[in-house]
């Protein structure tokens, strides 16, 4: 499994290459690296997204490139509210029956945003990788799996992203269905069940050990399944 996301940045450049891209020019942008496994978003993808979902997709993923590359120095409070909010404001919930015509499907952070819509898992998943290419700690994020209580039906499986400042500290929020990160303590409407990340996985009563289930996330098909296809979208 991965043990770091690195946002390669070659800093004197990076203005210049954003200028490029949206000029249309062939170049490619700042790799994200999973341990090696280098993640690029070319313009030969940057066409093949508005060839499929228009220019509007096309300035989604651009101006998300832009967030991360314009904002690594902001504290960590700063990028969770940018990050939360640009997922929150830029796509739209959608099932992944309508979506993809599948009952279960967990998109890359490049399908979500270029698509413009999914699923809890999508926003998850979305908020996840772009905060870890912001350098914020693999082991403050943790992908959650709740039951959501104020929502039709009741008791509706759900996933939201959570921030620990520290291992025993009361998590943020980070949820599509309610825009504003809260202290976990203040959505009583959602009960946690498990949680991972790229380091492991936890059932929600033994977080504060912090001992994860052998296997880890590496056991969660879906989560394997959109691994693999990340760096390879819109080829």
């Amino acid at each position: 499994m991965p043990q770091r996301f690195i946002l390669r940045l070659t800093a004197p450049y990076l203005r210049w290459f954003m200028v490029l891209v949206l000029l249309g020019m062939s170049l490619l942008l700042p790799a994200i690296v999973i341990d090696g496994f280098s993640i690029s978003i070319s313009e030969k993808q940057l066409a093949a997204i508005e060839a499929k979902y228009t220019a509007v997709g096309r300035k989604r993923v651009s101006d998300w490139v832009q967030l991360i590359s314009s904002n690594q120095g902001k504290s960590v409070q700063e990028k969770l509210a940018l990050v939360n909010d640009y997922f929150n404001q830029n796509t739209l919930w959608v099932s992944d029956y309508d979506h993809y015509s599948v009952a279960d499907y967990w998109a890359t952070p490049l399908e979500m945003l270029a698509s413009g819509g999914g699923d809890c898992e999508d926003y998850a998943i979305g908020k996840y990788f772009t905060l870890l290419a912001l350098k914020v700690p693999m082991d403050t994020l943790k992908i959650t799996y709740v039951k959501a209580q104020n929502v039709d039906p009741v008791n509706r499986s759900h996933m939201v992203l959570t921030y620990y400042a520290t291992p025993a500290a009361m998590p943020l929020v980070l949820d599509n269905l309610n825009p504003e990160i809260k202290p976990a303590s203040e959505r009583p409407d959602l009960s946690p069940v498990y949680s991972f990340n790229g380091q492991g996985l936890w059932l929600a009563k033994e977080r504060s050990s912090g001992k994860s289930i052998a296997g880890g996330s590496s056991g969660i098909s879906l989560w394997r399944d959109m691994l693999s296809r990340m760096g390879k979208e819109f080829e």
